[in-house]
């Protein structure tokens, strides 16, 4: 996507956002808050954790205040302890305080996803295979979603259903078989990439007949996954998936395969805890 096509997407989901929150405006602020106060807003990290979105928390605090002054603390991607100060905002007090709880909100649930994200390739960690997410994300947010698990080191997977063929049960059955689906995958959009999901050897082993060069090993134990490891032998690069969690990750990493998908990465992670403290300037 073109840098001013996902400039103008991010500007378009803040004004959604705040209209969402500020609505016909901030009542407490325009009653307590003088027109002209200005403050320093400091937003600090009160838990572990990896930080992600600092850009789009400014685009907020911007929609509101374009005069802001921004001092970023820290770097995004990287692992950082409670206590952290993460951005520092000078501006229009009303404005920073109508910013708060949606530039939090992105912050905080962005970075709750790099931490999982963090956590999930800390434990596969010398195992040999790499962590993915799946489409299981907020509908509107999933550039940014993927965004976040990319900074917290993990893989990002296909973003939508047009840039990957993915042949799944369902497109088998109506298709005819595994053979079928990928001959006309093949036909269809001959410079995509393919992955064929499979459920036990017979169809890992018509797949493998059918050419395919990813294979989604789905809800196999790790028994079973160690079979089909040694059954493909290097023929075709291998996905586990279907509810790994941070607590069965290593066993399932272990067992030889290329991949694991978790689709908790983004569907179940808890937002990081954040606190925005202002300070009134003179």
């Amino acid at each position: 996507m073109h840098a001013d096509l996902e400039r103008a997407a991010l500007v378009e989901l803040v004004a959604r956002s705040l209209a969402e929150d500020i609505g016909t405006g901030d009542v407490t602020s325009l009653a307590t808050v003088p027109e002209r106060a200005r403050a320093r807003a400091t937003i600090t990290q009160k838990e572990d954790g990896v930080i992600y979105g600092v850009a789009v928390a400014v685009e907020v605090f911007r929609a509101l205040d374009p005069e802001i002054v921004v001092e970023r603390t820290g770097v995004e991607g990287e692992w950082r302890e409670a206590g952290s100060v993460v951005l520092i905002v000078e501006g229009n007090a009303r404005a920073l305080l109508g910013a708060e709880r949606t530039a939090l909100n992105f912050l905080g649930r962005l970075s709750g996803i790099a931490t999982l994200s963090a956590r999930a390739v800390a434990v596969v960690e010398g195992s040999g295979a790499r962590v993915l997410d799946t489409r299981k994300t907020t509908p509107g947010l999933r550039a940014l979603e993927k965004q976040a698990v990319a900074a917290g080191g993990a893989t990002n997977h296909r973003h939508g259903l047009f840039d990957a063929v993915l042949i799944k049960e369902n497109h088998i059955a109506v298709a005819g078989g595994i053979a079928a689906a990928v001959g006309a995958a093949r036909d269809h959009a001959p410079s995509l990439p393919l992955e064929v999901e499979v459920r036990d050897t017979a169809e890992i082993e018509e797949a493998l007949a059918a050419g395919a060069p990813s294979l989604l090993l789905d809800n196999m134990s790790t028994a079973e996954l160690r079979a089909a490891v040694e059954l493909v032998a290097g023929r075709a690069a291998l996905e586990a998936s279907g509810g790994v969690t941070l607590e069965t990750l290593r066993a399932v990493a272990d067992t030889g395969v290329d991949f694991v998908s978790m689709g908790s990465l983004t569907h179940s992670a808890a937002s990081l805890d954040l606190s925005l403290n202002l300070a009134v300037e003179p």
